[in-house]
């Protein structure tokens, strides 16, 4: 067995990645990626949002987000208006194609939790909540990484800066 295999790390990283690649095979006809699903889930599910609002929801930069709605946008999904109070705050709504896609798609999370060995729905509830307490956790370990350095007795290693050669 290869040493990455006993990290929970790895294993993390393994289902992300397999799970997304099962994404892909479903979303392909419609030529969407994964991160347009979840915004098109987004927009469904809350309606017209900011686009700081929806890149919030779905855990994006704006460098990545913008370019991804005029995509979307240019596939006839999306709409992006710029508000007449505040030109800086931009809004996406979904078109009536954007709205036509949720019945299209209805299936994917079926095949996915299908895919996944979830066979009802608190199976699903139950890894939803597992995963939502490992983001929690894991936010508090970036966030303040002292408290869970000092809490497993591991040293804190200091930043080191670059040295310049001299020429």
């Amino acid at each position: 067995m290869p040493a990455v295999d006993a990290l929970v790390c790895f294993a993390l990283y393994a289902a992300n990645r397999t799970t997304t690649q099962a994404y892909r095979v479903l979303l392909e006809p419609w030529n969407l990626t994964y991160p347009q699903y979840i915004a098109l889930v987004t927009l469904w599910g809350d309606g017209e949002q900011t686009v700081g609002s929806l890149g919030d929801a779905l855990q994006l930069d704006s460098g990545t987000l913008s370019p991804m709605l005029a995509r979307m946008e240019d596939a006839g999904y999306v709409v992006r208006r710029r508000s007449d109070d505040d030109e800086r705050v931009v809004t996406v709504s979904l078109t009536p194609r954007g709205t036509e896609l949720r019945e299209e798609l209805a299936h994917v999370p079926q095949c996915i939790a299908y895919g996944a060995g979830l066979t009802d729905a608190d199976s699903a509830r139950d890894l939803i909540d597992a995963l939502h307490q490992l983001t929690e956790a894991m936010k508090g370990l970036r966030d303040q990484p002292d408290t869970v350095l000092a809490a497993v007795g591991a040293p804190r290693r200091a930043k080191t800066t670059a040295r310049r050669r001299s020429a």
